[in-house]
């Protein structure tokens, strides 16, 4: 393509003409706002400003100079090991699924999308781009609490929300019920079994999908409930997986992966002819894909690799623990040890210890448990981790 050219119909986003935008007041946003490659301020108003740019590039959040071309935009990582990466991508590559979620998940004309995170993650990005390409009632309710969000819901008649699991969480402890809700879909993070009771219980008439992606893959797997339930689901259609019988490492091939990191950061995804890792670590069976951790996360405790996210899904599924991360210390006598992050019932303290050391031998489990009345999070919703580590290896001291 060249500069100053608009690009075809189909290789760029557009503002379909059923389409409509609102804010977390409930306003409705004008499709006439000017474009904006860089719009900073209120959430609302730059998904407008970006859905009027007919396929020039933009990005919402991050720093740095702009570095997508026409027919191009940049997203941003979720950042929970640090600062938010910006990725690089063709609009065509979140088209292509755009079409397959319309048939998936029914998102058209007449349709109410909520989403409840912030467009600086590409999550929720992708959500309010996807709703009003495809003709939807686009439902942008970050910034509300989640009382407010529960009512927004309810009353402005929205049948589909993407969320994260940490977003749906905040949204089930308002305690209201979402009869009206007929798919929940939600990406960042795999869905505890006691959360997704909950959801299920408050959203009788919704269906559950989650996905396992990343900024740089986009979506990847896909469960909805037919997989097995410690699986991340099937390959999402169109996409190719393989796993390395030694490493375990994840390759994906697809039509929706990135195409560089912008800036000089080289990132931590990795590219082998055509197939593309983020560092995951897994297994394939015939139920789903099973996801151990991040190549990056994981640690060695007694002469052993240990994932911490196995040990954050068992916490998860313990009586008491609301929010859990674990990350680790440096050990004279072991080379690391691990302490467990933990928001919820701190009276459960020696009934969750027990029975870590019962699942995972005294010599891996937490040597500690460090119990907080808030959680940090970032704009992504995901775990705020670097933070946490830091106020670990204080309270270590």
């Amino acid at each position: 393509m060249t500069a100053g050219r608009v690009p075809p119909v189909g290789d760029h986003f557009r503002w379909h003409d059923a389409a409509r935008l609102f804010g977390p007041d409930g306003a409705e946003l004008s499709r006439h706002t000017a474009f904006t490659p860089l719009p900073a301020g209120d959430d609302a108003a730059a998904i407008a400003a970006v859905m009027a740019g007919q396929g020039r590039p933009f990005r919402i959040g991050g720093t740095g100079p702009l570095e997508a071309a026409l027919g191009e935009f940049e997203a941003l990582t979720g950042g929970s090991l640090g600062n938010a990466r910006r990725v690089l991508r063709a609009q065509s590559s979140w088209l292509a699924s755009f079409s397959v979620n319309a048939g998936l998940f029914g998102i058209g004309p007449g349709v109410g999308v909520a989403v409840l995170g912030r467009p600086v993650h590409s999550l929720a990005l992708y959500a309010a781009l996807e709703g009003l390409h495809l003709g939807a009632e686009v439902h942008l309710l970050e910034g509300l609490r989640p009382d407010r969000q529960a009512a927004a819901l309810a009353g402005r008649g929205a049948s589909v929300v993407y969320a994260t699991p940490a977003q749906l969480r905040a949204l089930c402890g308002a305690g209201l019920p979402l009869p009206g809700l007929r798919h929940v879909i939600i990406g960042g993070a795999k869905l505890d079994g006691g959360l997704r009771q909950v959801v299920t219980a408050l959203c009788p008439g919704a269906r559950i999908s989650e996905f396992y992606g990343a900024a740089e893959a986009s979506f990847i797997t896909l469960s909805t409930g037919q997989s097995g339930p410690e699986t991340v689901g099937l390959p999402y259609p169109g996409v190719e997986l393989r796993v390395e019988p030694d490493s375990g490492l994840v390759w994906v091939r697809s039509p929706y992966l990135f195409r560089r990191y912008g800036g000089d950061d080289p990132g931590s995804a990795r590219w082998q002819d055509g197939w593309l890792t983020v560092g995951e670590v897994g297994q394939m069976t015939p139920e789903g894909l099973i996801l151990k951790g991040r190549a990056g996360r994981m640690v060695t405790v007694a002469d052993r690799n240990v994932f911490p996210e196995a040990i954050e899904a068992l916490l998860l599924s313990l009586p008491g623990v609301e929010r859990a991360a674990v990350l680790p210390l440096p050990d004279g006598p072991r080379g690391q040890v691990l302490v467990a992050h933990l928001m919820g019932d701190a009276g459960q303290d020696q009934v969750i210890m027990a029975a870590l050391r019962r699942a995972l031998g005294p010599m891996v489990a937490p040597r500690r448990l460090l119990w907080r009345g808030d959680w940090p999070v970032l704009p992504s919703g995901k775990t705020d981790l670097a933070t946490l580590a830091a106020e670990g290896a204080d309270a270590w001291r």
